[in-house]
C-alpha cells in the first residue's frame, strides 16, 4: 500500500482533498468515483526520508513526438480524446510521460480542454505545444496541428543532435588535454624538481610557475577542489539568470572560428520553423511571435521579438524590425517582407527554415574540419609548454658553462 493525496470536486462543484491508501493511482480514482467525486489530481505522498527520483526525470523530444503522432492518428480515426490518452498511457515507454498523460487524462475527464490540461505541465508541454493544440481545438483541426507539432519536435531534436555530434570531438580532445596536463604536472614535474635543487641560482619564471602549480595540485589540492565546483556552479547560475542569459547568448553569437555562425543559424532555423508552424496552424500573430521568441533558444532573438510585437501592434510589419536586428540576415527580413505582401508568410518561413537547416549542416561540417587541427595544436602546445619549462634550467646551465 502507498499513500496518495487527491484533489476532487463533488457533484455540486465543491472542491475536496485528502489522503488515501491504495495500490495505485487507478485504485484511488476508482475509490473517488465510488464516492461520487470527480477526480482533478492524484499524486504520490512522499515521506520525508524518501527520495523522489521522479523530480529528475525528463521526457525526451522523441517520445513526445511519437506520442503526438499516435494521438493525431487516433483522433483522425474517430477515437475520443479520453480513450486516445488512455491508449497512449499504456503504449509510451517513458515513465514520466506516462504519469503526465495520466494526469492530463484526469483533467480532461474533469471537464478541462486538452490544451488547458496540457498547460498544467509546462516542463513536458512547452508554450509551442500548448498553443498548437489550442489552435487545433479552436479550428477543429487538432489532428493536423498535432502532426505539425510532432514534425517541429523531430526537427528540433535532429538539429540538436547534429550540433551535439559536432561538439563531441572537441569535448573529447579537450578532456584528454586536461588529463595529460594534470598527469604531467603531478608526476613529471616532481621528478625534474629533484634535479633542479642541485642547480645554482633561480629557476626561470616559466619553470618556477610550473613547479608552484605542481605543488598546488599535489600538496594543496584541498584549495582547488572546492574552487572548481564553485566556479562551475557560479557560471551555470549566472548563465541562467535574467542578467547573465542575454549577455551569454550575445557572446555565443560572437565566438570566432565559425562557432558563433553556427549558433546564429541554429537560432534562425528554430525561429523560422516554429513561426511557420504556429502561423499555418492559425495561432494569432501576436501570440505566435511571442511564443516563437521564447522557443528560439536565444535571448537576442527573444528581445528582437519584443520590437516585432510593438511594430505589429502599431500597424507596422514584421520585416521592418527584423531588418534592424543584427542576428537576422537581410535575406530573412526580405523574404518575410515578401511573405507579408503576398499573404504566404508561413510558406516563406518554411523555406527560410529549410535553407538554414542546410546551412547548419554545412557550417557544422566546416566547423568540424577547422576544430580538428586547432585541437591538435592546443594539445601539442600544452605538452610543449610543460616540456620546454622543464628543460629551460638545463639550457641556462649549458649557456653559463659556455
Amino acid at each position: 500500500m502507498a499513500s496518495f493525496t487527491f484533489k476532487a470536486l463533488d457533484l455540486a462543484g465543491v472542491p475536496a482533498h485528502g489522503e488515501v491508501e491504495a495500490q495505485s493511482k487507478q485504485d484511488v480514482a476508482d475509490q473517488l468515483k465510488a464516492r461520487g467525486l470527480i477526480v482533478v489530481d492524484i499524486a504520490h505522498k512522499y515521506r520525508s526520508k524518501e527520495l523522489n527520483l521522479g523530480v529528475f526525470a525528463r521526457v525526451k523530444p522523441k517520445d513526445l513526438a511519437v506520442a503526438s503522432r499516435q494521438l493525431a492518428t487516433m483522433v483522425t480515426s474517430g477515437l475520443s480524446i479520453l480513450r486516445a490518452l488512455h491508449v497512449l498511457e499504456t503504449q509510451t515507454q517513458s515513465k514520466k510521460l506516462c504519469e503526465t498523460l495520466a494526469s492530463v487524462r484526469k483533467d480532461v475527464e474533469a471537464g478541462l480542454l486538452l490544451s488547458d490540461a496540457l498547460e498544467r505541465h509546462p516542463k513536458v508541454f512547452g508554450p509551442l505545444y500548448v498553443a498548437m493544440v489550442r489552435a487545433g481545438e479552436t479550428g477543429g483541426v487538432l489532428e493536423s496541428c498535432l502532426t505539425r507539432t510532432a514534425d517541429q519536435l523531430e526537427s528540433d531534436a535532429a538539429l540538436k543532435r547534429q550540433v551535439r555530434a559536432a561538439m563531441v570531438y572537441p569535448a573529447v580532445v579537450i578532456s584528454f588535454a586536461m588529463i595529460v596536463l594534470f598527469a604531467l604536472v603531478a608526476f613529471l614535474i616532481p621528478v625534474f624538481e629533484g634535479v633542479f635543487k642541485q642547480f645554482p641560482g633561480k629557476l626561470p619564471a616559466l619553470t618556477q610557475f610550473m613547479v608552484d602549480f605542481s605543488h598546488l595540485l599535489t600538496m594543496q589540492s584541498y584549495l582547488i577542489l572546492p574552487v572548481i565546483p564553485a566556479l562551475i556552479f557560479g557560471f551555470i547560475y549566472a548563465k541562467r539568470s535574467k542578467w547573465g542569459r542575454p549577455r551569454w547568448d550575445a557572446f555565443k553569437l560572437r565566438i570566432p572560428m565559425r562557432i558563433g555562425e553556427v549558433v546564429q543559424k541554429v537560432a534562425i532555423a528554430r525561429w523560422s520553423r516554429t513561426f511557420a508552424a504556429l502561423s499555418s496552424a492559425g495561432v494569432p500573430v501576436l501570440q505566435a511571435i511571442e511564443i516563437t521568441g521564447k522557443t528560439a533558444g536565444n535571448a537576442v532573438v527573444e528581445n528582437a521579438m519584443s520590437d516585432v510585437i510593438s511594430s505589429v501592434k502599431s500597424g507596422g510589419t514584421i520585416a521592418q524590425p527584423l531588418s534592424r536586428c543584427k542576428v537576422f540576415p537581410s535575406m530573412v527580413s526580405h523574404m518575410v517582407g515578401v511573405g507579408e505582401e503576398t499573404g504566404a508568410i508561413d510558406t516563406m518561413l518554411s523555406k527560410i527554415a529549410d535553407f538554414y537547416d542546410d546551412e547548419v549542416s554545412a557550417a557544422v561540417k566546416a566547423l568540424t574540419s577547422i576544430m580538428e587541427p586547432v585541437m591538435i595544436i592546443v594539445v601539442g602546445g600544452i605538452v610543449g609548454v610543460i616540456v620546454v619549462s622543464m628543460y629551460l634550467p638545463l639550457f641556462n646551465m649549458y649557456n653559463n658553462i659556455r
